[in-house]
């Protein structure tokens, strides 16, 4: 064969994970499924393929169009569960397909598994006890630790993240994070707060979480759909965690946000952070605004990465080997 030879490598056909490692997936989907049936949680199927997305200015969407209307894959399942929780299905789960552009690397795919679900009745107190019994189930490991967001940043940082300034937190990136010093130029001010607490956290933090650890009482700036409360030391959080388990976050939930004005405030905000930064700005999904209205259950709700979760189960350490199709040879 020439250097010239243009002929496609008669290899690449192959799937990039074992068979072992798709037997492992499959094993892992039935166990889900099994810990679900057992606590009475009925599946659901949404759409992949909305007329909405998230409005998140950190979110970006893979945009299609059909007959000249634009349509979205979606980032979660999260709005339409939403509607059929509003509607009256009880608590529910899904697995399904999300996707988030230019999202690739050892811990991310541009098309990913999520497994996501809703506890009616539950905050997310109760939900976190619940992740901790499927992580237990699926891992073998045992209990989780607890700790405060802002306890992590006053341990390692010294200050306290709900209350310190945005000069504070850039010169703690600048300080803590290998980062090109142009992506801290942010014009709307909650999206550089948001933005420097994350990389504090996913880039330094996160490397002290080895057993598993759930972080709760995120900054208000980060609510995304939650609810907020005050905390034991009068800061104003949202009511959200996140489960770490050896430097990976593995979990993402809520205590839900139900109403239907402060979402429509919420997204408005974002879509006025999005103009600023000049990002596509987002309609609004009205009919999760109106199944708000009509009335959401108070319930707790979690999205897992089932595709982390399996790297954690099989000891890979890139997602590339754990997905038979990844990105790159797709």
């Amino acid at each position: 064969m020439s250097n010239h030879d243009t002929r496609p490598d008669p290899l690449a056909w192959q799937p990039a994970a074992t068979t072992e490692i798709i037997l492992a997936r499959s094993k892992l989907l039935e166990n889900i499924r099994s810990f679900f049936r057992d606590r009475y949680v009925m599946e659901v199927e949404t759409p992949i393929l909305g007329r909405s997305t998230a409005i998140d200015p950190h979110l970006s969407s893979f945009e299609t169009s059909d007959n000249a209307e634009s349509w979205y894959l979606q980032t979660s399942p999260e709005f339409h569960m939403k509607r059929l929780l509003a509607a009256g299905s009880g608590s529910i789960y899904q697995i399904c397909k999300s996707f988030r552009q230019g999202e690739t690397g050892a811990l991310h795919n541009p098309e990913f598994s999520i497994l996501e679900w809703y506890r009616v009745g539950f905050d997310h107190a109760a939900l976190m006890a619940e992740v901790e019994e499927l992580i237990a189930a699926i891992l073998g490991l045992s209990k989780c630790v607890r700790v405060s967001y802002r306890s992590l940043f006053e341990k390692y940082f010294k200050v306290n993240p709900h209350q310190s300034s945005i000069d504070e937190l850039t010169k703690l990136v600048r300080e803590n994070v290998a980062i090109d010093q142009s992506q801290l130029d942010y014009a709307s001010e909650s999206m550089a707060r948001s933005f420097c607490l994350d990389l504090l956290m996913s880039e330094t933090l996160a490397s002290s979480l080895i057993e598993p650890t759930f972080v709760y009482d995120f900054p208000i700036c980060q609510a995304a759909l939650s609810a907020s409360h005050l905390s034991i030391q009068g800061d104003r959080v949202a009511q959200r965690f996140e489960l770490y388990i050896q430097k990976m976050e593995i979990a993402n939930g809520y205590f839900e946000l139900r109403d239907a004005d402060e979402l429509r405030d919420r997204f408005s905000v974002d879509n006025a952070s999005r103009k600023l930064e000049k990002l596509p700005v987002i309609s609004p999904d009205q009919k999760l605004l109106s199944a708000m209205a009509h009335g959401l259950p108070e319930c707790a709700g979690v999205a897992l990465g089932i595709d982390r979760l399996l790297m954690l189960l099989t000891g890979v350490e890139s997602m590339r080997e754990i997905l038979a199709f990844p990105s790159s040879i797709a």
